[in-house]
């Protein structure tokens, strides 16, 4: 119905039973008007900019609703008690809004609900007890935000529940949280279709008897949980299309007729848990498998093709972070529907030759590999990520045109001259730590859409070509080459680079001032997709409106049709910076929050530019290990991000800037080996944390952390004006206890001094008593003739 009608029209529709208002932008005189539309059976208000509170009479008037849509809106506040009014309503889908409050006192009225969705609200509390009395009930889902968990309690009286549950979610929630326990009323729940329970920090062994009592169970998840022990199902479940445990701490073997007893599974999530040993043979008997992770794992041994050669279905293969070993798979498999690769981080070992057509993702990184790369890989046209990294390859390139979109070749053997590609797919380069050699050609720079490129840590010379600067870069690494020359002016053109490391080169000249506009402030210009797998929708149509249920990422709208694999692999792109003196890798989304700029160990001379003050942005700034002269500038302290500031064995001269200590973020600061002069800067907020390490090799600096003190004006003790000020000075100033007990101690060890030596050397012993004898002697002879002179004078 069109909303250009306005509420009179609504009002000449008393016998309308079925309102769809959804995707529109109403307020509530609206609603006032619905209350009049007393046949209403099914209103749908749902994805709308409605704020506030629900009203507590306008919903009185719904005697006959049976559908209630009021999902993803604004609403906010205590749900009214007036809902319990609506006695014959059958759905009720509050999600995505922000209502608060209890729900349970209002609910045990609604006997005839079929369909519950009370997620992402910011409920505070929910007891099973209020669904007793709901006999109809068939789909319950309550999902909570991770910033905000509701308690939901299942166990308070052990009631035994009336209703027949096919659809049950109660993920990210503190479900049971003093017990952490399974919910005990799913003892009794024999007809379950689909249960979530993941993200719930339930402990204890394994349930398999909520298999064993659902023997329609379809999907199942328990992933984000704390169960532990072996994973045991004791009956084939031939309706199971996807099972995930994984996140838990399952352990021991993978039971032997696992096959046997996921027969139709489709989608096996087993990753992130302690299972280890062999794969068991009986995996191939799972003739409709498409999805198999078992990453991050303890397995061990080879991968026999007797394990997978029935998987002719097989789309996602995830062995990753494993023990697997032996040859990597044969070219004998016959995985015409793999799309999907991962089986870094082993320890296969051999040369690279899976044969796999529809292949668009494809890492062996961290593995033993050798030999050379195969050139059947440059014709692979579907093929979007091959990840290389890190495995004993040699030779080079054998690509002159290649469709590939991420190109990770590092760490290997690989040498010769970098290739001169022609590609309009390329988005990310890397080609680190290899032993490539000549110059960087043009043609290799080709590459209308690259973001990121990395040929750090190889033998490359010549000069840095310009044409870099005419990309669209993200990420440039050129670190631990031999690269010449002046740094292109044309750099200043990168107005979306994130990650800049020119390091370890023989570059000269100055710092481009333009490098203060380079570093952009719009996170958005970094875009790199990251997909949570375990969390892709699949819908479930009831009562005509369709329901995302967010469990192991299947598409099905009429659960008895085909079933769909929603899954996509996208590239994590990784790049390493060297920063706060470590290497750091940032990867996926991280790395859009990551700006960094190292141009240290070069020859550059000049002074710092004032302009690089213009990057409020930036994490790191390092242009340590050059020739830099003049003063630091006054400008760095706008950089209020700054994590990282070394600049330190250059000939930087003048003070250190005291606006600097307004960096509250700097973690790691260097002026060491400079010419500095003066204070260094107080010791105050993150300034507080650096010690002299900081500032040594700079002769005329002084003040804490050093131990040479200054010797200002401001520090020296006052100089008198006057002469008077001399005169005025009193004696009783100075603290007579410590001018006598000083004046006592240094005549007592005056008096002990001279005892001791008379006492040692027995001629000056006798010297000294003649002297005082001949003292005495002289004042006696002195006493008796003045007082004789002095009585003669007076009888005269």
């Amino acid at each position: 119905m069109s909303m250009k009608h306005g509420s009179e029209s609504l009002l000449r529709l008393n016998k309308l039973e079925s309102l769809d208002l959804h995707d529109n932008i109403f307020n509530w005189s609206i609603i006032q008007s619905l209350r009049l539309l007393t046949s209403l059976k099914s209103l749908n208000l749902s994805n709308n900019a409605v704020e506030g509170s629900l009203p507590t009479k306008d919903l009185c008037g719904w005697k006959k609703l049976e559908e209630l849509d009021l999902s993803w809106n604004h609403f906010e506040g205590i749900l009214p008690s007036s809902l319990c009014n609506l006695t014959s309503l059958q759905l009720l889908d509050l999600s995505s809004n922000e209502f608060t409050g209890n729900i349970s006192s209002w609910m045990a009225g609604l006997t005839s609900l079929k369909y519950i969705d009370l997620s992402f609200n910011h409920f505070e509390h929910f007891s099973f007890d209020s669904l007793a009395n709901i006999s109809r009930l068939e789909f319950f889902r309550f999902e909570c935000d991770d910033s905000k968990k509701v308690d939901v309690e299942t166990e308070n009286s052990g009631w035994v529940p009336l209703f027949q549950l096919e659809f049950l979610v109660l993920s990210h929630c503190n479900l049971n949280k003093l017990s952490n326990q399974v919910p005990t009323f799913l003892f009794h729940q024999y007809s379950l279709r689909a249960l979530d329970l993941s993200y719930n920090n339930l402990k204890g062994p394994f349930p398999n008897w909520l298999l064993v009592n659902n023997t329609r169970l379809e999907f199942f998840s328990l992933n984000n949980n704390l169960f532990m022990g072996p994973l045991h199902l004791s009956l084939p479940l031939n309706s199971t299309y996807a099972m995930d445990v994984s996140n838990n701490q399952l352990s021991g073997h993978l039971q032997g007729n696992i096959g046997n007893i996921l027969p139709k599974i489709r989608i096996l999530h087993l990753f992130k848990n302690d299972f280890e040993g062999y794969l068991p043979f009986s995996i191939g008997n799972m003739s409709l498998l498409g999805i198999l992770n078992l990453s991050f794992n303890n397995f061990s041994g080879e991968v026999p093709e007797e394990s997978l050669a029935g998987c002719f279905l097989l789309q996602i293969l995830d062995l990753s972070n494993n023990k697997f070993g032996g040859h990597l798979l044969s070219s004998t498999f016959n995985f015409t529907e793999l799309k999907v690769l991962k089986i870094n981080d082993n320890q296969f070992s051999g040369t690279l030759s899976p044969k796999c057509s529809l292949m668009s993702y494809f890492d062996v990184s961290n593995n033993k590999l050798s030999d050379k790369i195969p050139t059947s890989i440059c014709n692979k046209t579907n093929l979007d990520t091959l990840i290389l990294r890190n495995n004993f390859f040699r030779g080079q390139i054998p690509c002159e045109t290649i469709q590939i979109q991420h190109l990770d070749l590092s760490q290997n053997s690989l040498s010769g001259s970098l290739p001169s590609w022609s590609s309009e797919r390329l988005d990310a380069v890397h080609l680190g730590h290899n032993y490539f050699s000549g110059s960087i050609p043009k043609a290799f720079l080709n590459i209308s859409d690259l973001s990121t490129l990395d040929i750090s840590d190889n033998r490359l010379s010549g000069r840095i070509p310009s044409a870099i600067g005419e990309l669209d870069l993200t990420v440039l690494l050129l670190r631990g080459n031999r690269l010449r020359g002046i740094i292109p002016t044309q750099f200043c053109q990168l107005t979306g680079i994130k990650l800049m490391d020119l390091s370890n080169n023989f570059l000269s000249g100055t710092i481009p001032h333009c490098f203060g506009r380079v570093f952009s402030d719009d996170q958005s210009l970094f875009d790199l997709n990251s997909v949570d797998l375990s969390t892709m929708p699949y819908e479930y149509r009831i009562f005509q409106k369709v329901i995302s249920m967010p469990i192991l990422g299947i598409s099905n709208d009429d659960l008895s049709n085909e079933v769909g694999l929603l899954y996509e692999y996208y590239p994590q792109d990784e790049s390493n910076f060297i920063t706060k003196y470590r290497r750091s890798s940032y990867e996926g989304d991280i790395l859009a929050y990551m700006s960094g700029l190292d141009l240290s160990c070069n020859n550059l001379t000049g002074g710092i530019p004032i302009e690089l003050g213009q990057l409020s942005k930036i994490h790191a700034l390092n242009v340590s290990h050059n020739q830099l002269t003049g003063s630091i500038p006054k400008a760095l302290s706008n950089m209020t991000e700054l994590e990282s500031l070394d600049l330190s064995h250059n000939s930087l001269s003048g003070e250190i800037p005291p606006q600097l200590i307004a960096l509250h973020f700097l973690e790691v600061f260097s002026v060491a080996h400079n010419n500095l002069s003066g204070r260094t800067p107080d010791m105050k907020a993150q300034f507080g944390t650096f010690d002299a390490s900081s500032y040594e090799g700079n002769p005329f600096l002084c003040g804490l952390p050093l131990e040479r003190h200054c010797t200002s004006k401001d520090d020296s003790p006052p100089m008198p004006t006057k002469s008077s000020d001399v005169k005025e000075e009193k004696w009783y100033k100075v603290d007579q206890t410590v001018f006598f007990t000083s004046f006592l101690v240094t005549y007592v060890m005056f008096c002990l001094g001279v005892i001791t030596v008379l006492y040692i050397n027995p001629h000056w012993r006798l010297r000294c008593f003649n002297l005082v004898e001949d003292c005495m002697y002289s004042c006696y002879f002195s006493v008796v003739i003045t007082l004789r002179k002095l009585a003669v004078r007076l009888y005269n």
